[in-house]
């Protein structure tokens, strides 16, 4: 690291936890982001802050107003810009010193599963199903860590699928198809801090993953209830019957 990084990280540095050669080590990593919304705007300023080496960032929508509610990444002049136009020159803004590539188009089937075997780590802040869903079986299949999040009203959820052991469960472990129900923050409404806790959890989470600290969430499912300010955590176990992990 040279003098301007030691100053910028210097408050990770810091922590025993870290120190400089966790600093480095986040500056060597590659993460790959899918979604520049609600989720993924507090994920991508918070690993661009602390400094991942090199962030892959891919939303095919645009910037609308209703977004602006919640999504910082956006602002009121990127109204009908592509997301990941946007995110990426608030991120550049934010933190010049870290690479970025940018996709403003959806990542599927082969394009997908290259960028995620590339990746240390992949983050699914995204809003549908069929994402999930694809990103998880990709993940597993590559062996690559994937940090889950999901919000909407004034509830959301945070979960690490390390996929590098065949104890571990996977997403479809605990969203078998047709047992969820498709809600959308359009129809249901969401509280706008609500998707900056559970990003923020998601962001701390890839980093204790890749610095290999602390206790992570594998095999557990952190439960946030802003409503009446509770969190709590429920076990998740691999079911030996599911159609992506299964032995």
């Amino acid at each position: 690291m040279n003098d301007e990084q030691l100053l910028r990280y210097s408050r990770h540095i810091l922590l025993p936890q870290i120190d400089a050669e966790g600093q480095l080590k986040l500056l060597n990593s590659r993460v790959l982001l899918i979604g520049l919304g609600g989720l993924g705007s507090p994920v991508a300023m918070y690993l661009t802050a602390a400094g991942i080496g090199h962030l892959v960032i891919s939303d095919f929508d645009t910037v609308e107003l209703t977004n602006l509610q919640r999504q910082l990444l956006h602002g009121s002049a990127d109204i009908g810009r592509a997301k990941a136009e946007s995110a990426a020159d608030t991120l550049r803004e934010l933190n010049p010193d870290i690479n970025l590539t940018v996709f403003e188009q959806r990542l599927e089937r082969t394009a997908l599963q290259e960028q995620i075997q590339l990746a240390d780590l992949v983050i699914d802040a995204s809003d549908n199903f069929t994402t999930r869903y694809a990103l998880n079986e990709a993940c597993v299949k590559a062996g690559t860590p994937l940090v889950s999040g999901a919000a909407i009203r004034m509830e959301g959820q945070v979960t690490l699928f390390p996929n590098n052991d065949s104890d571990s469960p996977c997403y479809r472990c605990l969203y078998r198809d047709g047992e969820e129900m498709q809600e959308s923050c359009s129809e249901n409404g969401v509280l706008a801090p609500l998707v900056g806790v559970i990003g923020s959890l998601q962001a701390a989470e890839a980093i204790k993953t890749l610095l290999n600290i602390g206790s992570t969430l594998n095999g557990r499912l952190l439960l946030v209830d802003l409503m009446n300010m509770e969190f709590r955590t429920v076990k998740l176990r691999k079911d030996p019957q599911c159609p992506v992990c299964k032995e």
